[in-house]
C-alpha cells in the first residue's frame, strides 16, 4: 500500500513554483502508483491557525505522479470557492496530501468512526435530485462534529436545501474509506529543496493565470 509522503508534498509545491516561472516540474521523487488522492493548500494569517486556501482531489483512483501535478494546480488555482492563489502567498503557504485507501460500504450513515475514517454519502432527495459529497478523515474530528452532525454538514454541502429528516438519512448509501496524509510548510519545503538540490527555488512568478 503506498502511503502519503514528504516526497509528494514537495512535487506538489514544485508543480506550483514551476507554474508560476513558466518552468518544466523537476521530476518526483516518489514511486508511481495507482490511488485516489487529494491536495489540501492553507494559508497562515497573522500567525493563527491556517485557513483552507483550496482542496481538491479525486476518488477514482489516479496515477499519484500525474494525479498530484493535476491537483495541485486544480486546488491552488480553481477551486471556486476561493480566488486562485497568487505567487506572493507562497511562503505563508502549508500543503496536505492525502492517499486514500480502503473503501468499504457502510450498512448506514453511522457505520463510521470519526477521525478513522472518511465518508461518501449518496442520496436522491424529495425533488429526486441525485447528490454526492465527501469528507476527509480529518475533517469531522477538526470541527469538533458528532457522526450525526457531520452527515447533515454533507447533505449540505452537496447542495441539498431542504428539510432534514431521519428518514432522508436512512436513504444514504455511505461509502467509508481511511487515508495517510503528510503535510509541509513552504519553509520547509524550502529547506528540503536546498538540503538535497544544493540551491532553494526562486519565484519569478507574476499572478496566476486566468483559468
Amino acid at each position: 500500500m503506498v502511503s502519503a509522503n514528504k516526497e509528494m508534498v514537495v512535487y506538489c509545491f514544485d508543480t506550483l513554483v514551476s507554474y508560476y516561472n513558466n518552468e518544466e516540474v523537476p521530476p518526483p521523487a516518489f514511486d508511481d502508483g495507482q490511488h485516489p488522492l487529494f491536495v489540501t493548500w492553507k494559508k497562515a494569517v497573522n500567525g493563527g491557525e491556517p485557513r483552507l486556501r483550496g482542496c481538491i482531489g479525486t476518488l477514482e483512483a489516479r496515477w499519484l505522479v500525474n494525479g498530484f501535478k493535476d491537483y495541485a494546480l486544480n486546488s491552488a488555482l480553481r477551486d471556486r470557492r476561493f480566488p486562485p492563489i497568487h505567487a506572493k502567498e507562497l511562503p505563508s503557504l502549508e500543503c496536505t496530501v492525502s492517499v486514500l485507501t480502503d473503501y468499504e460500504t457502510g450498512d448506514n450513515h453511522l457505520d463510521w468512526e470519526v477521525g478513522k475514517h472518511g465518508i461518501i454519502i449518496e442520496f436522491i432527495d424529495p425533488d429526486n435530485t441525485r447528490r454526492s459529497a465527501t469528507y476527509l478523515p480529518e475533517i469531522a474530528a477538526h470541527e469538533g462534529w458528532t457522526k450525526l452532525e457531520a452527515i447533515d454538514s454533507l447533505m449540505r454541502k452537496s447542495g441539498y436545501s431542504g428539510t432534514i429528516s431521519e428518514t432522508l438519512r436512512k436513504k444514504i448509501k455511505l461509502t467509508r474509506y481511511q487515508s495517510t496524509l503528510c503535510t509541509m510548510q513552504y519553509s520547509d519545503y524550502i529547506s528540503h529543496v536546498r538540503a538535497t538540490r544544493g540551491a532553494a527555488p526562486s519565484i519569478v512568478g507574476g499572478k496566476p493565470g486566468n483559468h
